[in-house]
């Protein structure tokens, strides 16, 4: 297995929206291709069509787009050579397989109904003993192992309905060993006859699942911790097929925990903090409900990537910013935890944080100057450009731009009054009259001329820059806190840093 080429697959059900959980997944399986030139390809496994939701496929395609997690090959990203990508389109392929299982005696026809399958169950667990269909009960049930072979015949010609169990043995150990998880065993005493077929025609996501791999030529089947009590059931169907010697390694994912860290993170958890769980918007088609998303709230996809990296990994270094090449190079299932990761909303802020600093600065310009036009304010472009460069290092998100530096185009006509409070004695309005009157005299202005003269206020005045520094911010911004003053009074130019001193000490000293 050495020698082939990887290939690996996401295989979402369009069930709804994509949750944060399955964008990981799908991360780790591009980084793994991408690192050993493989093919990262998009399955989409709809063999459940009662819980098709309208537009969650396409939801799915764009959320991938915007991650710049793209598949080189799948459902919205061209076809490959084992097209088509899309379960209920292979449809015809998976009987012969069935046909082969039941053949070999490693599969049977059940043709119990819905209320013999309850009668079962209710009878099962009044006797304390796990309801399943297993090597045990089906002996008293209606199947092709039950049944004279002329009566299965009989059935399957008039059409009655059915369903392809797998025939487990007994007790048998299935052991398969994990990239992750190391060596994992289970017991077919504590497993079920699973259907794999139904009369329809449709294959369930066990039985689709396995073939579609192997046909797809899938090496590695990297998915959630949810899916490893599958693992046995799929383990023996590559037995049973014939199929071992090119059965996919698997990798079962530590599950993504909400941030108490007791249980697994869901939409609820979001809602209840106040973050998205989704990458995108999500409207659901049915109640109209509109679930918050990544890229709306204002993420970069960038961050959003390299949050998701190291929720279950870590590269066994202290860097933590990485670009998507650096992941690929870095990235291996051998350092992929075991324990479940949990979710904290405050670094997911840091990381953007991080991509915000480090942006192209006239994509931030942009921004500013859109919302400043939404202020109706005529700012030439120069002055937004450098208001925008000071404040970047304060927010997390782009949309926090005007928020955080309204006061860079807006004369402040309130004032934080705990620092007022804290900061305003008799001594203040002179040292804002000095430095006035400094301003004034100057005959070039930038900020080292605004240091010198505001420190000969002080000196004048005999008053430490501990005890004036903020109310100085203040008296020019109305906050208490932001980018460097001096160099805001720069920004400002000498008549608007004047006049907005000449506010604050007419507001303040009244």
């Amino acid at each position: 297995m050495t020698d082939r080429r990887v290939r690996v697959r996401f295989a979402p059900s369009p069930t709804g929206p994509l949750h944060i959980g399955g964008v990981r997944t799908a991360l780790y399986n591009y980084l793994l291709a991408k690192k050993h030139g493989g093919d990262f390809i998009l399955r989409i496994e709809d063999t459940d069509q009662t819980r098709f939701v309208p537009g969650a496929e396409q939801y799915i395609i764009e959320s991938l787009r915007w991650l710049g997690i793209e598949p080189n090959e799948g459902i919205g990203f061209g076809d490959g050579p084992h097209a088509p990508y899309r379960q209920s389109d292979r449809k015809p392929m998976y009987k012969k397989y069935v046909d082969q299982l039941i053949e070999a005696g490693h599969a049977y026809y059940a043709f119990d109904t819905p209320e013999e399958l309850d009668a079962m169950r209710e009878r099962l667990k009044a006797s304390n003993v796990d309801a399943k269909y297993d090597a045990i009960t089906r002996s008293a049930m209606n199947n092709s192992t039950t049944l004279p072979e002329d009566e299965v015949k009989r059935r399957l010609e008039q059409g009655l309905p059915y369903v392809v169990r797998i025939k487990l043995p007994r007790k048998e150990e299935v052991k398969f060993h994990d990239e992750i998880r190391g060596w994992v065993s289970f017991n077919t005493s504590q497993m079920d006859d699973k259907v794999l077929y139904k009369s329809d025609g449709m294959p369930t996501y066990h039985m689709a699942n396995v073939v579609d791999d192997y046909l797809m030529q899938i090496t590695h089947v990297i998915r959630g911790e949810e899916w490893l009590p599958s693992a046995p059931l799929h383990v023996l169907l590559y037995r049973f097929l014939g199929w071992e010697e090119v059965m996919p390694k698997f990798a079962h994912l530590p599950l993504l925990l909400k941030p108490e860290g007791n249980g697994k993170l869901s939409k609820r958890d979001g809602d209840r903090l106040g973050f998205p769980v989704f990458p995108l918007e999500w409207k659901d088609p049915t109640s109209g409900e509109i679930s918050s998303g990544y890229r709306e709230t204002g993420y970069m996809p960038e961050a959003v990537v390299n949050l998701l990296a190291f929720l279950g990994w870590n590269p066994g270094t202290n860097q933590e910013i990485y670009s998507k090449e650096e992941l690929v190079a870095a990235f291996s299932l051998d350092r992929v935890s075991k324990s479940g990761a949990k979710f904290d909303q405050n670094k997911a802020r840091w990381y953007n944080q991080q991509y915000v600093r480090h942006s192209d600065t006239a994509l931030l310009v942009a921004e500013m100057k859109k919302q400043v036009l939404a202020h109706q304010l005529q700012v030439d472009d120069a002055y937004i450009a450098k208001a925008t460069e000071l404040i970047k290092e304060k927010i997390s998100f782009t949309r926090e731009l005007w928020e955080m530096g309204n006061y860079l185009f807006v004369v402040p006509s309130e004032y934080d009054q705990g620092v007022v409070s804290k900061r305003w004695n008799e001594k203040s309005p002179a040292v804002l009259n000095s430095l006035i009157n400094g301003l004034k005299q100057a005959t070039t202005f930038d900020a080292v001329v605004v240091e010198q003269s505001y420190n000969d206020a002080l000196n004048q005045n005999e008053v430490s820059n501990k005890d004036f520094l903020q109310l100085l911010r203040v008296c020019l911004t109305g906050v208490a806190g932001g980018p460097p003053i001096f160099e805001m009074c720069a920004l400002f130019g000498k008549e608007n840093t004047i006049l907005r001193l000449q506010n604050a000490l007419k507001a303040l000293h009244a």
